[in-house]
């Protein structure tokens, strides 16, 4: 096979973020003094370089398969390259001075982080069983030595401990399942695996077990119950920079591959996980919203939100097949798109505030923490304001129109009671998170230490808030954009 053949140009993107990933290590290792600066500062550009190429190719109508079949590239896979790029850059920004303060090892940090972007990459652009596992493990293992970057803390350890043990049996359930799609359809590539579904050529049966098997798989990357015990343990036991890298860019790929696994490749046995997704969707709702309301760890608390949320843009998924009808797919998958993208830019502003809210040998992480934050630092108090009522659901933030979406969907698809629960739900979910306000707002504080944001990260989160809020009062280009990119990527 030529180079040609290969179609290489449709790797660009990887192989340009390793070149990234090189160069940072090679500051690393030969730049001794200003070793930090540097690796900070082109760690930034390079991703926001990457994010701003990404983004230009999000309107070229064409689907391009490569090095043999493993790997596609589209406007869908562009568009969340670009998102899981800038994602990356705003958590360089606001982890700066977390992670100085805490003695962490700033080059490692970066390296690691690179990584962990690079296997999103191929999750984002798999074509084929074997390389949504291969990304998927170049991202867990980066986010396992993330979350114990932070050697002498035994808290963070244990969390990593927790992390690794359970993303092992995770990774067990999606390569067993994998096997047995193998052997029912006889391909690994998403594609053929789908004409053999479609042609009736597949194991029906071996084809079933082996969904369930790499639909649990997913749940678990998800963060969804009933496979969601590692997300509040390691949410609280990481670092806050390393759980904002774990709560953000990392959505973008979880729903790439939820897309190319379930849609693209299992949409002959959509009938069989659509129902399982409907279940994971509705218990991650209910336990999500109830066990957070008895957090008084903030990150705990937010670790639970996660949860909750994740159920809501399951219900796109729930939502996108009637029967054999697929007339609602391309606004069921663009509604949970849409809800995935706003999720992570309100979760990028709520850890950027716990993170300029701590300080050297504080961590702000408890209720008892953030009360009074308002009267504190006012600034600081109001972004936390818009970003909480974003997660609740509240308008005019982009939260209620992303969950408006969803819910449209799911009535679409005639699942009424689906959306009531939805509601009722999110109704639960209002009760903790206007407790955060309350607290913020109308406690006495305990600290009485005045706040140093610095001005970059304080620029860059009034500039989060600010998304939040116009994203909410004008979606219609986002929501036209999530649907583009959805239906190129289906119609392949």
């Amino acid at each position: 096979m030529t180079l040609n053949a290969l179609n290489l140009h449709a790797a660009a993107p990887e192989i340009a973020l390793f070149g990234l990933l090189a160069l940072v290590v090679l500051i690393e290792l030969f730049a001794k003094k200003s070793a930090a600066v540097l690796v900070h500062a082109v760690s930034i550009l390079g991703l926001l370089a990457i994010a701003a190429w990404q983004f230009t190719f999000v309107d070229d109508n064409q689907t391009i398969y490569a090095m043999n079949g493993l790997v596609v590239s589209d406007s869908l896979s562009a568009f969340l390259k670009g998102c899981v790029a800038v994602a990356g850059a705003i958590t360089f920004i606001y982890s700066r001075h977390y992670i100085v303060d805490r003695d962490i090892p700033n080059g490692e940090f970066h390296i690691l982080a690179l990584f962990a972007m690079l296997g999103q990459f191929v999750m984002i652009s798999a074509n084929n069983l074997l390389t949504v596992y291969l990304g998927i493990e170049l991202l867990s293992l980066a986010l396992y030595s993330m979350v114990a970057l932070r050697r002498n803390h035994a808290v963070s350890t244990e969390a990593a401990m927790k992390y690794f043990v359970l993303g092992a049996l995770a990774s067990g359930f999606l390569l067993y399942g994998m096997s047995m799609i193998y052997g029912a359809t006889g391909s690994l590539d998403l594609p053929l695996i789908a004409d053999k579904l479609a042609s009736n050529q597949a194991d029906r049966l071996i084809m079933v077990f082996g969904t369930v098997f790499v639909v649990a798989g997913l749940a678990f990357k998800l963060g969804a119950v009933p496979f969601h015990m590692w997300v509040p343990d390691v949410y609280q036991g990481a670092p806050t920079a390393m759980t904002l890298m774990i709560g953000a860019a990392p959505k973008f790929a979880a729903f790439a591959i939820v897309v190319r696994l379930l849609v693209s490749g299992l949409i002959g046995v959509a009938a069989d996980w659509q129902q399982m997704v409907m279940i994971l969707a509705v218990l991650s709702l209910i336990v999500g919203n109830l066990i957070a309301i008895m957090q008084t760890n903030v990150k705990r608390l937010l670790a639970y939100s996660t949860i909750a949320h994740m159920g809501f843009m399951l219900l796109g998924f729930a939502s996108g097949v009637v029967g054999s009808d697929m007339v609602g797919a391309v606004d069921a998958y663009a509604a949970s798109l849409f809800y995935v993208v706003t999720y992570a830019i309100t979760t990028l502003g709520s850890f950027g505030v716990l993170m300029l809210a701590s300080s050297k040998g504080f961590e702000c992480e408890t209720l008892d923490d953030i009360k009074g934050l308002a009267k504190r630092h006012p600034w600081l108090g109001g972004i936390f304001l818009i970003l909480v009522f974003s997660l609740a659901g509240i308008p005019p933030t982009v939260g209620f129109y992303a969950k408006l979406a969803v819910l449209e969907a799911v009535v679409q698809a005639g699942h009424i009671w689906l959306a009531v629960l939805a509601v009722m739900a999110s109704l639960v979910g209002a009760f903790y998170y206007l407790r955060l306000v309350k607290v913020m707002y109308f406690d006495d504080a305990k600290i009485e230490t005045s706040l140093d944001c610095g001005k970059a990260s304080s620029s860059l989160l009034t500039l989060n808030g600010l998304a939040v809020l116009l994203l909410g009062i004008f979606p219609g280009a986002l929501m036209a954009l999530c649907i583009y990119t959805v239906r190129i990527s289906l119609a392949a």
